[in-house]
């Protein structure tokens, strides 16, 4: 028993060894040729070997850069709106669920120091049937909605246009919106919730996975077309947002912290931030979305090692005897570990950088198909890189087991 555990001590040891003893902790140069002419003993067994691990890179680069883009998608409109704060109900979990308030809420907001001006915004996401101009098929939209007197988006197109959005019956449309939606362009009469509207400009957002198109128009005709019933004298419809923004210079966490105090339980004051954790938080693990495409990379990763694994399992079972020379010579296990990881670093570098260039390509083109944020972004690259160095590595120690457990007597 004593023996066992320091044939397992000793082994650890030997990987220990040989991990600080690669090219980028402790350069070797009489060991990185070795491992490089073992890639290039067989050409085509080193192309078929670097394109089955790059499958396994795409893999991972489709699911984390599909990921991305559901998040990029279901968090762009909070860049669009012009806050430093936002008040919302305080049982609302996502931007894309209806949870409105009282608008009295914003008068209280408006008297604590430090706060500039508090604006509404309202919001519908199920109620906005759209009718395609073009073949007068009927699509859901999600509707926005401001005081043209009190803008709160960011877009230059809808702040030059609000002077037509005070007009009756008056909408934008977003540019970006699946093209089942129509060809929109301004001047486009078309119906919103069975409403004939008139689109007098366009902006660009684009779609995400639960929304295809988005429309903007004023407070005013909102009422007009999803109220239940006309306001009594006095009577503030309810709202979807308050947009806060701050005076400068003021501490951003002071002014939320007096407006919790002064406003009521039934809302809540969150910081752009804290309003995009939100949405991340339920999309990554409420909606299906989010933890899918995790699952996904992990199930890339998993098949990634087996493939890595085959194919350093087969190098090494190809180059045993030679392998066995060396250690009958007296060379150390640490040097031969250490060549089998660089082995596997360079496989993992002939495999990522073609994945990396298909799905470069692949992505725009999607992007321009779906619509969707799909991009090579720096935090993918470096998640997948790091993925890519694990699967090829953990598949290196486990290949490694056949030459520490080889016997040069045995094989000669």
């Amino acid at each position: 028993m004593v023996q066992r555990f320091g044939g397992i001590a000793t082994l650890w040891r030997s990987l220990g060894e040989a991990v600080f003893a690669l090219p980028f902790v402790n350069h070797s140069p009489a060991s990185v040729p070795f491992a490089w002419r073992n890639l290039l003993a067989n050409k085509r067994r080193l192309l078929g070997s670097a394109g089955a691990i790059a499958f396994a890179v795409m893999l991972m680069i489709v699911q984390i850069g599909f990921r991305d883009a559901f998040l990029d998608s279901a968090t762009e409109i909070f860049f669009k709106i012009d806050g430093d704060l936002f008040i919302t109900s305080s049982t609302k979990y996502r931007f894309d669920f209806k949870d409105s308030f009282s608008r009295r809420q914003l008068y209280a907001a408006r008297a604590v120091p430090g706060v500039e001006w508090v604006r509404p915004i309202y919001a519908d996401y199920i109620k906005g049937s759209w009718k395609n101009p073009q073949n007068q098929r009927i699509f859901i939209a999600r509707v926005l909605a401001f005081d043209p007197d009190q803008p709160v988006f960011l877009w230059p197109e809808v702040n030059v246009k609000l002077s037509d959005l005070r007009q009756p019956d008056t909408a934008m449309f977003d540019r970006l919106s699946r093209r089942h939606n129509g060809f929109v362009t301004e001047g486009t009469e078309s119906e919103l919730v069975r409403r004939n509207v008139r689109i007098v400009g366009t902006f660009p957002l684009g779609p995400n996975f639960t929304t295809d198109s988005t429309v903007i128009t004023s407070d005013r005709t909102f009422q007009k077309l999803f109220s239940t019933h006309t306001l009594r004298e006095g009577e503030l419809a309810d709202i979807e947002f308050g947009v806060v923004k701050l005076l400068p210079g003021v501490n951003i966490n002071a002014v939320q912290l007096a407006l919790r105090r002064a406003l009521s339980a039934n809302v809540s004051v969150l910081t752009k931030a804290e309003l995009i954790d939100l949405e991340m938080t339920f999309q990554n693990e409420i909606s299906p979305a989010g933890p899918i495409f995790t699952l996904g990379t992990l199930i890339g990763l998993l098949f990634g090692v087996l493939i890595s694994y085959q194919v350093l399992f087969t190098d090494v079972s190809e180059l045993l005897p030679q392998y066995a020379t060396l250690k009958a010579i007296g060379y150390k296990n640490v040097y031969l570990i250490r060549v089998i990881l660089e082995q596997a670093i360079f496989y993992a570098v002939v495999g990522f950088v073609p994945a990396w260039l298909v799905c470069a390509v692949l992505f725009k083109v999607l992007g321009e198909i779906t619509l969707l944020p799909l991009r090579m972004s720096i935090s993918l690259t470096s998640i997948v890189v790091i993925l890519t160095l694990t699967m090829c590595i953990v598949s290196g120690l486990l290949a490694v087991r056949r030459i520490l457990a080889a016997d040069p007597a045995e094989i000669f």
